[in-house]
């Protein structure tokens, strides 16, 4: 509608969903029902438009444009290896449970030292000290797990309004599959692209649509 309609260019329509499969399946219906060349829209997972924006804009606050993403895989070896080099007995603080803890704390855009802070269990003192031995190995592998990639992009848009603003003037229109399902981080990132846009002659919006 908005592209077909003459309501935006392709460039300015950004969509986000939560899974590839969903992504995939946008990509194949919009290019159906479109005639017009669509490989400057985006259409994407939330990790996706991240990742691609931060292989872009990432060494603004200090990443590599060739960082790697690791997988729940990798993510468990360093966990395991974190316990290890902490003394951490697994049956203590199992790592599957270290890393989830972990992964909610990203997804609520808590660091290490706030979760230290807001601990009141000695389980609860391992977690934050796994946390921050867990980043440390990220930041030194020149790597980021998927919460990462959402973490990183909300602070890029919140220490450098200038990347923010190109994104937000880019992306006239965004739509969000399922909106009502994103957590803390995904709602900071989608806040960041839409709230109101300065500007000289006022205050500009970007608009915001919701899929259900």
């Amino acid at each position: 509608y908005l592209i077909g309609g003459g309501h935006a260019e392709p460039h300015e329509v950004l969509a986000v969903t939560f899974t590839n499969k969903a992504a995939e399946e946008m990509r194949a219906r919009v290019a159906q029902l479109l005639t017009t060349d669509c490989r400057r829209l985006w259409i994407s997972t939330f990790h996706a438009f991240c990742a691609r924006l931060l292989r872009r804009e990432g060494p603004a606050i200090g990443l590599s444009r060739d960082f790697v993403i690791y997988d729940a895989v990798d993510q468990l070896a360093v966990v395991r290896r974190a316990l290890l080099d902490l003394d951490i007995d697994d049956t203590l603080l199992p790592a599957r449970q270290a890393l989830s803890v972990i992964s909610q704390a990203k997804n609520q855009m808590v660091d290490p030292e706030t979760l230290r802070g807001e601990s009141w269990s000695a389980r609860g003192e391992m977690a934050a000290k796994v946390y921050e031995r867990y980043r440390r190995a990220l930041h030194e592998a020149n790597a980021l797990d998927f919460d990462d990639l959402i973490m990183s992009t909300v602070r890029l848009f919140q220490t450098f309004p200038d990347v923010r603003e190109t994104y937000r003037r880019r992306f006239r229109h965004v739509l969000v599959d399922e909106y009502q399902d994103t957590n803390h981080a995904q709602y900071a990132l989608i806040h960041e692209l839409t709230r109101p846009v300065s500007s000289g002659g006022g205050d500009e919006y970007a608009d915001s649509g919701m899929m259900i």
